[in-house]
């Protein structure tokens, strides 16, 4: 299982990136296999994990027409800076809840 991390720095959020963001979640979970996202906002910090079984689906998801008009989107206007990296789980424990 791979996450993905993604770190920004927000310029400014309006109604249209609440839609995008809501739409792209969607897709991620129901169209390329995206087993998990969360997502928090702090101030201007936001941070979002997304939980993927394979690299494939992660790349399949980055080049993914909306989500590439997303990325310019964040750049343009969003987002004053962000990273993203990607890893590899290769341990996971759990407590039941």
């Amino acid at each position: 299982m791979f996450v993905v991390i993604f770190r920004a720095k927000v310029r400014s959020v309006d109604s249209e990136y609440s839609a995008v963001a809501a739409r792209l979640r969607e897709l991620a979970l129901g169209q390329f296999g995206c087993l998990d996202f969360q997502a928090v906002t702090e101030g201007e910090n936001e941070i979002a994990l997304s939980y993927w079984p394979n690299e494939e689906s992660i790349l399949a998801w980055k080049s993914h027409s909306e989500h590439v008009l997303a990325q310019q989107l964040g750049r343009e206007r969003w987002y004053e800076s962000y990273t993203v990296q990607v890893a590899e789980i290769t341990r996971e424990y759990r407590v039941p809840l």
